[in-house]
């Protein structure tokens, strides 16, 4: 499952992220990184964006940048 399926409120751990090169680099430095808790705090009413708890601060991703990053809860 990736993080751009968790509903607000749900939690999970992050797996991998499915993406190489710059992308990948920006979503790790960010903090998104192989087994890090990520919640889902809210989503737009149209989806974009997600905004989640990460490391104890809030951050909004994309729905394509949340697509790319493998969770399980």
């Amino acid at each position: 499952m990736t993080l751009r399926d968790l509903k607000p409120g749900e939690s999970g751990t992050v797996v991998s992220i499915g993406e190489k090169g710059p992308m990948k680099r920006r979503i790790m430095d960010m903090g998104v990184t192989p087994g890090v808790t990520v919640k889902v705090i809210k989503v737009a009413p149209l989806g974009d964006p997600i905004e989640v708890n990460i490391r104890g601060y809030e951050l909004s991703l994309r729905k394509d940048e949340a697509q790319r990053i493998i969770v399980e809860k």
